[in-house]
């Protein structure tokens, strides 16, 4: 097998937090004499596995099993605790809209200023705004400052350009579950031709339909732990039965 284009090797990550209760009066009042207690919270623990050129692997897990901060600490956003990410090629991440953007501008200029940030050549970016506009249905409002966007109007520009600027690996958390159905359909167009390709792509839902069409390998996180690494029908079907209550044991084939 060729040289994976991702490597993750141990890695931790635990993030503090301020232990929940009643505070009396004085505790309020002597508040900035004495810091709030603190508890960890463990998100990641020793999380391994590698992500080779050309698949497609799924990252499934309960809310609060670690997979938005795993996809936050391979791109470099969180550092890990312990353990090393290994990447070899670039990255085009789809994770918080709007990081980056600036609500002052326009969409055109927007795109002007990520797509060049994302790795593009001006003029290659240039050449493209019509097109990334009219992917993301806002033709019309191209001139609009994007402080006047709806949220759903600026993920729609935010995934129209990441797509547009693909590069590496395409990393992606929910990614069809932005917008409506017209343009859910074209996000899944669009990643079938880049798939056809042969872009490398880690992604993280909960859509079991989307863990099975789109990828061709997939994990699931419980506890900050990978605890299966195996098929997507194989995975999906963990997941199912953790939600309703079984056991991973039970769970996995």
């Amino acid at each position: 097998m060729s040289e994976a284009l991702i490597e993750a090797v141990g890695l931790a990550k635990s993030f503090r937090l301020p232990v929940s209760g009643q505070r009396t009066v004085r505790d309020a009042a002597l508040g900035f004499l004495r810091p709030r207690p603190e508890e960890e919270l463990r998100v990641l623990q020793d999380v391994s596995f590698a992500v080779h050129e050309g698949e497609a692997v799924g990252v499934m897990g309960r809310n609060g099993s670690g997979k938005s901060t795993l996809l936050r600490t391979i791109c470099g956003i969180y550092r890990p605790d312990r353990g090393r990410v290994v990447v070899r090629v670039p990255m085009t991440p789809i994770l918080e809209l709007g990081t980056g953007w600036s609500p002052e501008l326009d969409a055109v200029d927007n795109i002007l200023l990520v797509g060049t940030v994302m790795g593009l050549p001006l003029r290659e970016v240039e050449a493209a705004v019509p097109e990334i506009l009219d992917f993301a249905g806002l033709s019309r409002f191209a001139r609009l400052p994007l402080k006047r966007y709806s949220s759903g109007m600026a993920a729609r520009l935010a995934y129209s350009v990441a797509f547009a600027a693909v590069q590496g690996v395409l990393v992606l958390d929910e990614i069809f579950a932005v917008g409506d159905a017209e343009f859910r359909a074209r996000c899944e167009e669009r990643y079938r031709a880049l798939r056809m390709r042969g872009q490398t792509v880690l992604l993280v839902s909960h859509d079991p339909r989307t863990i099975l069409d789109f990828c061709d390998r997939a994990l699931l996180l419980e506890g900050g732990r990978i605890v299966l690494d195996d098929r997507p029908a194989a995975v999906v079907d963990a997941y199912l039965a953790l939600l309703a209550g079984e056991t991973v044991a039970e769970a996995a084939p």
